[in-house]
């Protein structure tokens, strides 16, 4: 029962029920007079006991009205007191709560207190880490300020060592010249002396100019010639420059074996306007031209017209423009394919019934288990010569010189060697390969090496789970095919180039592209690259799924791809250029990494639809520094991006190709530091180097 419950049992109900009692005996009180004086006017007075009666009757009345009266000031005390008691509860409860509230206040106080001291140690964290970017930025700064001064220091030795070649030639040339004066003086002096031993008759004086003119003669002809020649070297020859002229150590070319005279490019000059330039980008199909990025300084959209740019100038483009108008009659008539199947040549069902059981056969052939990963070989031999070696012909400064040439001639020389990285001279050009293979192994429960017939090698890495990655090289650690074997037994073929498993000496490191006219684009350049930047709400995964722009003449293996910038024009690229790498570094801000998540996400939904897909992850520097550091740099950029896939939102390392190709194709024609040429590029290479299914 509550409080007020019980005060009305207790106080109120007792005086409601004496004050309905108290009023009728309080009304006869007040009406006795009335009717004793009523009675005294018409009857006799009262006798004093009727008085006396009266008079108690009188007095008890007003003892009952007085204890009435006690009753309703005791029961208004009671009610008082109830009202106080009442009173003093509800300030106890009013202290109750303001107790609760000054707690809450203090509670909040406390937490108010808390988070300013929260925000006091954010604040100091962002200070010291805006202090240690700053370090960084310092350091960074003063590496830069330190590969710039050596830059400065390489150059001004090259110029130093050019001077000293050059004076060595001129040396060199003015020795020969005054050899070449002593013997034929010499010789003269010979001849002389020989003339004067001649005897009178004229049939006698008529045989040594015989011999002389016949070339019969040992004494003349080696005494007078050989000398000439000098011990190993050439006489400078008038008009022609001495390979000792040209203060460069290149390699020999298969025609001469002499090294070939460095001759300045000719500069490219873009004479278009932004808008001329724009118009193109949106529709190259309606031009020969060379098509460039519609931007300040852009290069050229393809790779493989950057090479010819950097080859040969603006005749090559010219070129090229001819050769493009010669073959838009043709190529207008092929449409751009619409699918992946019918982008790849026209393969027989018997030759592609066979490619499963021919890859399951390499699986599950028996070999020799060896402990350790194997090394491999370097390819001995290359048909490749600057880049212009066409059909066993040799281009040379435009001009087609119509001799054969042996595969064997042109020697690949090891540069260096970069921790997993090998950099390699092929011809007067410099490449990078890289071994992918700890990149896979990372995270594996096993994996094992087994020597297979004909110089083969095959990987079998296990996955958590049960996963195996199957992989057969050659000698040279080309891949001939790399299969995912899944949990349940099914087998997705990742690359298969079968050709390669022959043991034999061969030129792998050769640019087959050369075999392709020129590209011409036949679809816009923003359906063509996509710059994360400023595509950053683009779908990535439609973009990825779409076919090459142009027809696939067979399946290339991925050395091919690497080593070709005109078959990889064939796929369309996206541009990271969300990653802003600093200069001379290959490391990757988690800060930007975050940006990977849709370009990452698109490729996981590829990965879902075919687990068999791959990508070429492909790594640019500016042209700033040597070509050397800078293949090695380009080659860690993309393997950094390639591990943040796998490490970070799990894209499968074996479905992931990483190469660097340093200050080759800028984005930006500079020669100066250039962020938008730092940077890494993504294409979905699958349909050049594995046989697609058949559309159902």
């Amino acid at each position: 029962m509550t409080f007020r419950s019980r005060l009305f049992a207790t106080v109120a109900l007792p005086v409601l029920s004496t004050a309905l009692i108290a009023t009728p005996t309080l009304a006869d009180a007040l009406m006795k007079p009335f009717e004793v004086a009523q009675e005294s006017t018409g009857e006799s007075q009262p006798s004093e006991e009727e008085l006396l009666l009266q008079q108690q009757q009188q007095q008890q009345d007003d003892e009952a009205q007085r204890a009435a009266e006690d009753e309703q000031q005791r029961q208004a005390e009671e009610q008082k007191a109830a009202e106080e008691a009442e009173r003093a509860a509800a300030e106890q409860q009013a202290a109750e709560e303001e107790a609760q509230r000054a707690a809450a206040e203090a509670e909040q106080r406390q937490a108010e207190e808390q988070k300013a001291a929260e925000e006091a140690e954010r604040a100091a964290a962002e200070q010291k880490a805006a202090e240690d970017e700053a370090q960084r930025a310092a350091a960074e700064e003063e590496q830069r300020q330190a590969e710039e001064q050596k830059a400065a220091e390489d150059a001004e030795k090259a110029a130093a060592d050019q001077k000293a070649a050059e004076d060595e030639a001129q040396r060199a040339a003015a020795e020969a010249e005054a050899q070449r004066q002593a013997d034929e003086q010499k010789a003269a002096e010979e001849q002389k002396a020989l003339d004067e031993q001649k005897p009178a008759t004229e049939e006698q004086a008529e045989q040594p100019v015989q011999q002389q003119d016949g070339g019969t003669s040992e004494t003349t002809a080696g005494e007078s010639e050989q000398p000439a020649v000098g011990e190993g070297e050439q006489p400078a020859v008038a008009g022609e420059e001495s390979p000792a002229d040209t203060g460069t150590d290149q390699p020999a070319t298969a025609e001469t074996g002499e090294t070939p005279v460095t001759e300045p490019v000719p500069e490219v000059v873009d004479t278009m306007t932004e808008a001329e330039k724009q118009e193109i980008a949106e529709d190259p199909a309606k031009t020969d031209e060379t098509v460039v990025l519609p931007v300040e300084n852009g290069a050229a959209v393809l790779d493989s017209d950057k090479d010819a740019d950097n080859a040969g100038g603006q005749e090559s483009r010219e070129q090229r423009r001819k050769k493009r108008e010669e073959l838009r009659a043709q190529e207008e008539d092929v449409p751009v394919p619409e699918t992946d199947d019918a982008a790849q040549a026209t393969i027989s069902e018997e030759v592609r019934d066979a490619v499963p059981g021919r890859i399951e056969a390499a699986i599950k052939e028996e070999g020799k288990r060896v402990k350790e990963a194997p090394d491999f070989a370097v390819p001995e031999t290359t048909n490749i010569i600057n880049n212009t070696v066409i059909n066993n012909t040799i281009i040379n400064n435009n001009t087609v010189n119509n001799t054969t040439i042996d595969n064997s001639v042109t020697e690949v020389n090891i540069v260096e060697r970069v921790e997993n990285r090998t950099v390699l001279e092929v011809g007067d050009q410099l490449i990078v390969r890289g071994d992918d293979r700890p990149r896979l192994r990372r995270d594996s429960e096993e994996v094992y090496y087994d020597n297979l017939a004909r110089g083969r090698v095959r990987e079998t890495i296990v996955r958590p789970g049960g996963v195996e990655i199957v992989t057969i090289y050659n000698r040279y650690g080309d891949i001939i095919q790399r299969s995912r074997v899944g949990r349940d037994g099914r087998e997705y073929i990742l690359v298969y180039a079968p050709e390669l498993e022959d043991d034999s000496p061969r030129p792998s490191l050769v640019d087959v592209g050369y075999e392709l006219p020129p590209m011409r684009l036949r679809i816009p350049v923003s359906d063509y690259i996509i710059d994360t930047s400023s595509n950053p709400d683009r779908d990535y995964y439609d973009f990825l799924a779409e076919p090459p722009v142009e027809r696939v003449e067979r399946v290339y293996t991925i050395d091919e791809v690497k080593h070709s910038a005109r078959l990889r024009d064939k796929v369309r690229r996206i541009d990271l250029d969300t990653i802003t790498f600093a200069t001379g570094s290959a490391d990757v801000p988690m800060s930007q990494a975050r940006t990977l998540r849709s370009v990452a996400e698109a490729m996981q939904k590829v990965l879902d639809k075919d687990p068999g897909e791959t990508f070429l992850i492909e790594g640019h520097t500016d042209a700033v520094g040597s070509d050397k550091s800078n293949l090695v740099l380009s080659d860690e950029r993309a393997e950094s991006v390639a591990s943040l896939l796998t490490d970070v939102y799990g894209i499968p390392p074996e479905n992931l190709q990483t190469q660097g190709y340093g200050e080759r194709f800028l984005k930006v024609k500079t020669q100066v530091a250039e962020q938008q040429n730092r940077r890494v590029t993504i294409r979905r290479v699958t349909t050049l180097v594995r046989p697609m299914a058949r559309a159902n």
